[in-house]
């Protein structure tokens, strides 16, 4: 069974590299043959399958398409625009916005509230969304492993650690993860200079600012970002709380909608604007991830790297960080972060050595090893469902352009920060 899942695993991502505009079904597809042939039992299937990042998914793409409807993200975008001299420079301050919000809610909810004032600043200068998008994506899953709230395997290291929110921040006197996630998003910005060194169009600065047709949308926007902060605090929570509040946000965007202005076609339009592709993809990949996980794949991946290590420190920490980095581009991260968690407390327990050295390491490797291919996290998935849905198809290539050296150059600097702070 376990070499039937790692042939039809193989297969699939072989084929969404190759057949980009039907990655869904052939996810879909592959899960399907995870079902009938048993590599995933039916009454898994519903466990399998992470319905917190879809219900996010679902009520901020809702909530999202009332905000661009008001034209807020047009106001912004002009406001952006009067602070940055050129094309690559707007493209900057969108990737450090993005990484700002990432850092304190969910990287998924921040694509997907930025992405749309990128697409508005690019339709305003009529250049290409594409680099900049992606740019947004990238930068969200980076700083999103800066605080306890700011990622799934974020909380994940915490309720297993027993850390707290300001245990990200400084551990016995040390600095944590955040420090370690800046300073990569600052190595960054070279980067970007780069890449985007030839996008040096001027910006017009005669333009008037876009006027607001309703800002209970940006309230709402506002207030279920309020939430999801203060809800990472609660202990005990169900796994769905994130998703809930997103749905229940959108929900009432809608009532409002409805009741005070009558908005029926608001409404339609919101339901329409459901990246159903992208959800239908997301759906697929976490049954076949399920599947591989329930037939013993992970586990030895995981072992795989903890054997490598052997009574090295050093090198066990190269192994997790980097090795990391190679499956979560792949991978989801969540339940490889889920598997290593317990493999990495046994082995610093073995060799005597400080946790959160293996625990850190971890983090930077898995949460930004997604950065280096468009399906190796969900934050990328949405910003690659945007474009598509504006008529923009992002390959491989095109992401990879992008991602590589991001990830290349954050997780330097994260895994250098690590080893010298607590090793």
């Amino acid at each position: 069974m376990k070499a039937i899942a790692t042939i039809l695993f193989i297969a699939m991502y072989i084929g969404m590299i190759v057949f980009t505009k039907y990655r869904a079904q052939i996810a879909l597809g592959v899960a399907a043959l995870f079902l009938i042939v048993g590599v995933l039992p039916l009454s898994e299937l519903a466990d399998s399958i992470d319905w917190n990042i879809l219900f996010m998914l679902t009520g901020t793409m809702v909530l999202v398409d009332y905000f661009i409807e008001s034209r807020m993200p047009n106001r912004i975008a002009d406001r952006l625009m009067r602070l940055a001299p050129n094309v690559m420079w707007v493209t900057i301050l969108m990737s450090l916005f993005s990484g700002i919000i990432s850092a304190f809610i969910d990287n998924v909810s921040t694509v997907l509230m930025v992405a749309p004032v990128g697409m508005a600043v690019c339709k305003k200068l009529k250049i290409s969304p594409v680099p900049m998008i992606i740019s947004i994506a990238v930068s969200s899953n980076l700083q999103g492993a800066a605080t306890l709230v700011g990622d799934t395997t974020s909380i994940m290291l915490g309720a297993y650690a027993g850390m707290d929110f300001l245990d990200f921040f400084f551990v016995n006197g040390r600095p944590g993860m955040f420090f370690a996630t800046e300073l990569g998003a600052l190595a960054t910005i070279p980067i970007m200079l780069v890449l985007f060194r030839d996008n040096k169009t001027p910006i017009p600065n005669d333009h008037k600012l876009t006027e607001v047709k309703d800002f209970i949308p940006t309230w709402t926007l506002v207030g279920m970002v309020v939430v999801l902060i203060a809800a990472s605090f609660v202990k005990g929570k169900p796994s769905y709380t994130n998703g809930l509040i997103c749905i229940v946000f959108a929900l009432l965007t809608i009532a409002w909608e409805l009741t005070s202005k009558h908005n029926k076609a608001g409404m339609i339009h919101a339901f329409k604007q459901i990246d159903y592709d992208t959800l239908l993809l997301l759906t697929g990949l976490f049954i076949v991830i399920g599947g591989i996980t329930d037939v013993g794949l992970i586990d030895d991946l995981a072992e795989l790297i903890r054997r490598a290590g052997g009574s090295s420190v050093f090198l066990l920490y190269t192994i997790v960080v980097w090795g990391s980095v190679l499956i979560s581009a792949f991978i989801d991260n969540i339940p490889y972060v889920a598997t290593m968690l317990p493999v990495l407390q046994s082995v610093t327990g073995i060799l005597g050595i400080s946790p959160e050295l293996m625990y850190f390491g971890l983090l930077v490797g898995a949460t930004l090893g997604g950065n280096i291919t468009p399906i190796g996290a969900s934050a990328n998935i949405a910003g690659i469902g945007i474009l598509r849905k504006d008529g923009h198809e992002v390959s491989f290539g095109d992401f990879m352009r992008i991602g590589v050296p991001f990830t290349l150059t954050a997780v330097m600097v994260g895994y250098l920060f690590i080893w010298i702070f607590y090793h």
